[in-house]
């Protein structure tokens, strides 16, 4: 019988939480990396690390390492091979799939005001560079936890929409959003596609495009816990309206062909499949290992947030869902200090300590300044994953009241 989730057992898969007395709260920044993914890539580099596609034996042999990779990747996402590619960052992909895009004359773009910028630049050049109109979805009527739903998105559709851009769970609220009932609300509109940023929701729950009914969803590997690369998905219907990048004698359809300009790194790819084995070798493991997931972290974000609130009279202010629940928000936690500068408390928290967190907007500076209101040091994150324990978070919480006992 599968064992059920166990933190012990994950922390030991990552050699950086064996030889480091540092305390990583900085997760949607970057995760640490599996040891079998550093191997991986270790094996390709001295064993295989030829150009691919020619005949002889290492390059075949480097060809379909990096075919298992694609397929891997693709799986995680219930996506086929064709339908993805790898690229640097999720910035780079999204700025790829924008050049390939044509959308009719004078459309209109509805872009996420609590985006991080990835999923906002490329499309307010592409708007700039064809003429089209913008259109601003800000939910503004639930203060310290705006949420993007349907129903504040209805408003904002009409025949000219032809794409509508968000994220699956925001990078600084940690809030998830209804991606399957977005779909549907923006596939009333004929013609209309969503592309969805899925950076800080990957790391902690499958991702399923074909349930969830996307146009292009997008995120990076490097959030979970692999190597510093990407991964960007195309519907079938999508995708066949995508112009291509490639040289004029790469004819192929797929995704990769059209907008892969060869920027995966082979050797990046090849740790891919080391990545989707760590979460289980079969369809029930994988079940039971997400599933147990989501109970941890759904204990670690209630732990933090109980904390949080119970320290309000003293100043603190949470941004986002106040309620640990998992199916609404994952354990990215962002909090203010009346009267107190975000990079103090940071500060304060590191002279004291080994824990690693953030302060500032995050590249969500849209969210951050003009919806939450707040200044150029935005907020204090702390962005947990599943190896993160209870004893850590409560550690937290002392070091951060001694911050708050300074005059």
């Amino acid at each position: 019988m599968t064992q059920p989730f166990s933190v012990t057992k994950a922390r030991a898969q990552f050699p950086a939480l064996q030889q480091s007395h540092q305390v990583y709260f900085d997760n949607a920044g970057g995760s640490q990396v599996l040891g079998t993914v550093s191997s991986s890539i270790k094996s390709y580099l001295e064993e295989t690390n030829v150009q691919l596609g020619a005949s002889y034996n290492v390059a075949k042999q480097s060809t379909e390492i990096h075919g298992k990779g694609l397929a891997a990747a693709a799986s995680f996402m219930n996506a086929e091979p064709d339908e993805v590619v790898i690229g640097p960052s999720t910035t780079q992909l999204f700025s790829n799939l924008s050049l390939t895009l044509s959308l009719p004359p004078n459309s209109t773009l509805i872009l996420s005001s609590l985006d991080h910028e990835a999923n906002i630049s490329s499309w307010v050049r592409l708007a700039r560079s064809q003429n089209h109109t913008i259109k601003w979805w800000t939910p503004t009527s639930t203060n310290t936890s705006p949420i993007l739903t349907p129903s504040n998105l209805r408003p904002l559709l009409d025949n000219k929409t032809a794409l509508v851009c968000c994220t699956h769970a925001s990078n600084v609220l940690g809030t998830i959003h209804d991606i399957k009932a977005i779909a549907e609300e923006v596939h009333k509109i004929p013609g209309a596609r969503l592309c969805v940023d899925g950076v800080a929701y990957a790391p902690h729950g499958e991702v399923d495009v074909k349930e969830l009914g996307v146009d292009f969803y997008s995120f990076s590997w490097y959030k979970v816990y692999g190597p510093h690369t990407a991964i960007l998905y195309a519907s079938p219907s999508a995708l066949s309206t995508l112009s291509s990048l490639g040289h004029y004698f790469h004819t192929g359809t797929s995704l990769t062909t059209k907008l892969g300009l060869a920027s995966a790194s082979y050797e990046l790819v090849a740790a891919i499949p080391a990545i989707i084995s760590y979460f289980g070798s079969s369809p029930p493991e994988r079940k039971l290992f997400w599933e147990g997931v989501a109970a941890h972290e759904e204990r670690l974000q209630g732990i933090l947030l109980g904390c949080l609130r119970e320290r309000e009279d003293k100043g603190v202010v949470i941004w986002g869902v106040r309620e640990g629940k998992r199916e609404m928000r994952v354990p990215v936690i962002s909090f203010t200090v009346r009267g107190r500068g975000s990079r103090s408390v940071v500060e304060g928290i590191e002279r004291r300590s080994g824990f690693g967190c953030r302060w500032g907007h995050f590249y969500s500076k849209r969210l951050v300044e003009e919806i939450l209101g707040l200044g150029e040091e935005g907020v204090v994150r702390v962005s947990l994953v599943h190896y993160n324990t209870e004893e850590e978070v409560r550690e937290y919480v002392k070091v951060l009241d001694e911050v708050l006992a300074e005059v």
